[in-house]
């Protein structure tokens, strides 16, 4: 198999041409039953980690740290590219990601607090999400705020992916790419409107500085004034992303990449859940909070760079560092069982209970999350003998500053006959504080070896972790300190071949390390570190002559100490689980084509198994986890010698298969479909005076299901069907 040199810059990617090859004289292509890799301009601009034809992700850095061709890498990966964002405008992270293989979204229903998915059944919430091939952390209720409309990709790599990249869970890793400055002019500004009283301004503005000087800048911002379907929790935000390049040749480049956000929303967004009733979680239609007391303010800001320099010997160095810190102040209220009306709980005087009121109580809590990360590397292409090499060397080091403080008291009951919502609520002082300081470094090795179609993937890392922590019960005084060292290898290697017609098969073993920050409210002692391993074999075909590629993969994963949330009595605490199996396929189809049509299609299948856990669970199915999962999304561009030349049109239907409402698997969750849809209209086809010109309306969950899922023995609502409209300028 012959093939071009690796990727020339950041705008080329990949498109596999069946039965030619290019004459070294003339420079045409010439058939001789092989194959070549044609270089193809994708992206706008320079900045661009993802390099794309429409909807088809073709190569990124994310599957090996280097600019490597999807087909090339021995394990499941996919992307959303810039036009599937663009299309499909979605809101939020998990409207992001939710039409990709293996993703669950909604486990916990309508919640706008946090980013929480899943994928292949395990939670990547804490352990999963990276920003820019960094991690980006996160400890209790201290998670990132993800911005979509500052992203221009999302880069997948699904199972253990600790042998690069550390500190990673068992189902892979979401590697979020940051808008990044771009070498040609590009400004756009958008007036969004929505239901729920959505109003949101946006703008992205890019290109050089000037006309001499080799630096170039990005500015993207957003500000939005927003309720939601569920009272007293607002969807507010702030958001201001400055990025500066300075690129003075083709083997020198220096990203400056920042951000600064303010969100506002509900400390719970949950409905009362009855246990009387039936013994089993029943979710009511009454708002378990209080709009008068459910504010949830977060703030967060990073800064770090990407510096890249290619020597005149081949070699390349690369630095990333960022510094990132997010603060939650918030309050809630919720209620957790009927108001006693008499009795003692003994025998001769068992309770009586007054249906018509539960009691509530009310929370505050603070939380700062601080994390430096830097992550160094060379990069050598080398040829020995037959054999080539791309090998990668690094060193990664991070560390975490967590703290948090909370404190609940019992307030006024709630009266379900003539609900109070608004009654004098107390603020309640706080009780508890954590703190904890988590330092890790990890060199890493990783050799590419190509031997004509075959490849060879081949790496193993080394983690050093030291995590120091201290609880302090603030009523009390009484404070205790734990000090915990974990370390441990993680590797990976895997076998691909590309056959002369474009398919390639291959097969890895993966595993994956990740130390936890938080400490467990249960024993009260900080989290152990999560261990997992992965056999996967898959295929991956890219469709020759046409935009289209096919993957499929099937995976084993096996996982120590995983961390969970459970309800516990009344409060939703975090857990570990001894061990868990999951064992599933996962199937993809993406296409942009010329006529028009794009679409992205998946299906998944999997079963997650308690193989060790509390009683009464062992050999069980965790809940939540849907057995099957299948998404479509279709776009359809009308084209230019059609009489509706400037329409576009949209639909999506996502389908959620059965699943268990608690690991006891005592009850289900039904089955699902949610649609979406869209359609646009591009203004420059009537007339060119109106060029930059567009409107889109997007809609989710369109014939607005509120169905209810139950997950660790509580149940959640869906959010409602959203509408959003943008009219878009660019110039």
């Amino acid at each position: 198999m012959l093939r071009t040199s690796a990727l020339a810059s950041a705008t080329t990617a990949y498109l596999v041409l069946p039965a030619k090859a290019q004459d070294a004289a003339t420079g045409t292509l010439q058939d001789d039953g092989a194959t070549v890799l044609q270089d193809i301009v994708v992206n706008r601009g320079s900045g661009g980690v993802i390099q794309a034809d429409g909807y088809v992700g073709k190569s990124s850095a994310t599957g090996a740290k280097t600019d490597t061709p999807f087909i090339e890498i021995p394990q499941s990966i996919s992307s959303v590219t810039e036009q599937q964002l663009k299309d499909r405008n979605p809101q939020t992270l998990l409207e992001t990601l939710a039409y990709t293989p293996g993703t669950r979204v909604g486990a916990y229903g309508f919640d706008p607090r946090f980013d929480a998915f899943f994928v292949r059944g395990f939670d990547v919430t804490y352990n999963g999400v990276f920003r820019d091939n960094l991690r980006q952390p996160g400890a209790g209720s201290s998670l990132f705020k993800n911005e979509p409309y500052g992203l221009e990709g999302v880069s997948i790599l699904r199972g253990p992916s600790s042998a690069l990249y550390g500190a990673t869970g068992a189902g892979g890793l979401y590697n979020l790419i940051t808008k990044r400055p771009t070498e040609e002019a590009y400004h756009e500004v958008q007036a969004v409107y929505g239901t729920d009283q959505r109003y949101q301004g946006q703008f992205d503005l890019s290109g050089p500085v000037n006309a001499e000087d080799p630096f170039y800048y990005r500015m993207t911002g957003l500000f939005r004034d927003a309720n939601t379907d569920q009272m007293g929790v607002p969807d507010d935000r702030a958001y201001i992303a400055p990025a500066f390049m300075w690129k003075p040749d083709e083997d020198t480049k220096l990203t400056i990449l920042g951000e600064y956000s303010r969100t506002k929303t509900g400390g719970t967004a949950a409905y009362y859940n009855d246990y009387f009733a039936t013994g089993l979680p029943l979710i009511t239609d009454f708002f378990s909070g209080d709009p008068s007391f459910n504010d949830s303010v977060q703030n967060q800001g990073r800064i770090g760079w990407e510096f890249e320099h290619t020597f005149d010997n081949g070699l390349t160095f690369r630095q990333n560092f960022r510094l990132s810190q997010t603060h939650i102040d918030a309050q809630y209220v919720y209620g957790y069982q009927p108001v006693i009306a008499s009795g003692d709980g003994t025998d001769a005087s068992p309770y009586v209970y007054d249906f018509t009121r539960i009691d509530r109580m009310a929370g505050v809590f603070d939380e700062r999350l601080t994390a430096a990360v830097m992550d160094n590397q060379l990069e050598a292409k080398f040829d020995t003998g037959e054999f080539e090499h791309t090998l990668l060397v690094g060193i990664d080091a991070q560390k975490l500053r967590y703290h948090a403080q909370g404190g609940e008291a019992a307030t006024t009951p709630l009266n379900l006959l003539n609900p109070n919502y608004g009654g004098p609520i107390t603020t309640p002082a706080f009780t508890s504080r954590d703190a904890q300081d988590q330092w890790q470094l990890g060199p890493y090795i990783q050799d590419q070896i190509r031997y004509d179609a075959w490849t060879l993937t081949v790496g193993g890392r080394y983690d050093w972790v030291w995590t120091d922590s201290d609880t302090t019960n603030l009523t009390t005084g009484a404070t205790n300190n734990f000090s915990q060292d974990d370390r441990a290898f993680s590797g990976r290697i895997g076998l691909t071949y590309e056959t002369e017609f474009g398919l390639a098969p291959y097969a890895s073993y993966s595993t994956a390390f990740a130390p936890n920050v938080g400490i467990s409210d249960v024993t009260g002692e900080p989290f152990k570190s999560t261990e997992s391993t992965q056999q996967e074999i898959g295929i991956k075909y890219l469709v020759p002559n046409t935009n289209l590629l096919l993957t499929a993969a099937a995976f084993n994963i096996d996982q120590d100490n995983g961390l969970f949330w459970e309800v516990i009595g009344s409060n939703n605490t975090q857990v570990q689980r001894g061990k868990l199996r999951s064992r599933g396929i996962e199937l993809e189809a993406t296409a942009s084509l010329d006529n028009g049509l794009s679409f992205t299609a998946a299906y998944s299948y999997t079963n997650l198994k308690i193989l060790e856990g509390s009683a009464g669970t062992v050999g069980n199915y965790v809940s939540s986890t849907p057995f099957n999962l299948a998404s479509l999304w279709t776009d359809y561009k009308f084209q230019e010698n059609s009489g509706a030349y400037g329409l576009g049109m949209g639909f999506g239907a996502r389908y959620i298969g059965k699943s268990y409402g608690s690991d006891y698997n005592t009850f289900e969750n039904d089955a699902k479909v949610l649609f979406d849809a869209a359609v646009s209209f591009d203004f420059g086809a009537l007339d060119k005076t109106y060029d930059g010109l567009s409107l889109q309306v997007n809609a989710t969950n369109l014939f607005d299901r509120r169905d209810v899922t139950c997950s660790s023995n509580y149940c959640y609502r869906d959010q409602g069907r959203a509408v959003i409209g943008s009219l878009r300028y660019t110039w």
